[in-house]
């Protein structure tokens, strides 16, 4: 069915159809009002169990215990709150719980600033959590249900990343897979380590220096198996949806010589773009990276070895590189690939087109790593 609403909201109504058992969310700018309706969709009696928390750590940590305990969970954050999570975020995907989480990306502070960039989500790239990154509202909403299950089939947690305010307060047309469909792509939820009385089992416990390792090894290499899921997950739902999904979205790569790479809503910019330059003739093409965590390596390598490849980074590693153009410099080794770096688009400065269409042309004269050129909103520049 089409909805015509506002993101956040709307993502909401496709987290209600995949029926979680316990919420737990403290607000925070720009998911506000996705846990305003949550908290709506409980009082409604929609939803079994609604926790109000006092901070972001508490509201993981109240879902850590519910995971544990068997129930299908769910929150969202972004900025601060998502940092404010760090240490629980290690223990939930160590416990293996398949926790799932809508991120509404924003920058972080200082300065404070509500405003939407990735910094927030990259800074917990290595916490163990899958990450699915959607360049529009209607990819955030089909992302729902393969999140649950991904992680419910893995026994992994999930992010679901969204731009804050480009995505989760744009109104736009949204077409929602009904309930029904959902159920059945989705089935109940049955975990099997849950904590029971009658049938004692122990979860995150102490691990020597013989064991840690171990575990870290297991969880590494479930992560890397979760790729298949997550394709898996991507054609199944196209069965449902007619929306089918991969590891990453490919727009006019095959004949390219130059091709953009990035993750979240810039991406759409670099589509519109592409478009435009193919009619002038210009062989380009843009590639979003859907998943960030577990990274698809190997589709990058087989879809952009040998082209001039830039990647646009809305986020830093304060003192290295770039962190997703590091990782897509470490999937193209020795694949004679040129691989430019272009950074900016922070703290809700936008990447028009104008800027995509510098970018190719820089592309053309070899490897650069530079700033966006870009100006600060008016607000911005007015104090």
């Amino acid at each position: 069915m089409i909805r015509t609403k506002e993101g956040a909201r709307v993502i909401g109504e496709m987290v209600l159809h995949c029926k979680p058992q316990v919420v737990a969310c403290y607000p925070i700018t720009p998911t506000t009002h996705l846990t305003e309706e949550m908290n709506k969709y409980y009082a409604d009696g929609l939803i079994p169990e609604y926790i109000t928390v006092e901070a972001e750590f508490s509201a993981i940590s109240a879902l850590i215990g519910a995971s544990a305990a068997g129930s299908r969970t769910f929150t969202t954050t972004g900025g601060q709150g998502l940092l404010y999570m760090h240490e629980p975020l290690f223990s939930a995907a160590g416990m293996r719980l398949p926790i799932v989480m809508l991120v509404g990306n924003r920058a972080v502070s200082s300065p404070l600033n509500i405003w939407n960039d990735e910094q927030d989500s990259i800074s917990q790239r290595d916490t163990g959590w899958i990450q699915i990154y959607c360049k529009n509202n209607q990819e955030a909403v089909d992302a729902m249900p393969q999140a649950y299950y991904v992680a419910e089939k893995i026994l992994l947690p999930v992010m679901v990343c969204v731009d804050g305010h480009y995505l989760t307060h744009a109104v736009e047309q949204v077409d929602v897979v009904d309930s029904a469909k959902v159920q059945e792509f989705l089935p109940p939820y049955k975990y099997p380590l849950k904590l029971d009385p009658e049938n004692p089992v122990s979860l995150g416990v102490y691990a020597n220096p013989t064991h840690y390792q171990m575990f870290r090894e297991d969880l590494m290499k479930d992560m890397e198996k979760a790729k298949e899921l997550l394709v898996e997950a991507g054609k199944k739902w196209g069965k449902v949806s007619g929306r089918s999904y991969g590891l990453i979205s490919e727009y006019r790569v095959k004949d390219a010589e130059r091709v953009i790479v990035g993750l979240g809503s810039v991406m759409d910019n670099v589509i519109a773009v592409v478009d435009e330059l193919r009619e002038k003739g210009e062989k380009v093409g843009a590639l979003h990276l859907r998943v960030y965590r577990p990274f698809p390596r190997e589709e990058l390598r087989k879809a952009l070895a040998g082209k001039k490849v830039a990647v646009i980074d809305r986020d830093l590693s304060i003192g290295a590189q770039s962190p997703v153009y590091v990782d897509v410099i470490e999937a193209l080794n020795a694949t004679k690939t040129e691989i430019s770096s272009f950074f900016g688009g922070l703290g809700g400065r936008g990447l028009k087109r104008e800027h995509i269409r510098k970018m190719f042309e820089k592309m053309r004269k070899g490897p650069v790593k530079e700033w966006v050129a870009t100006e600060p909103p008016k607000a911005a520049m007015n104090g």
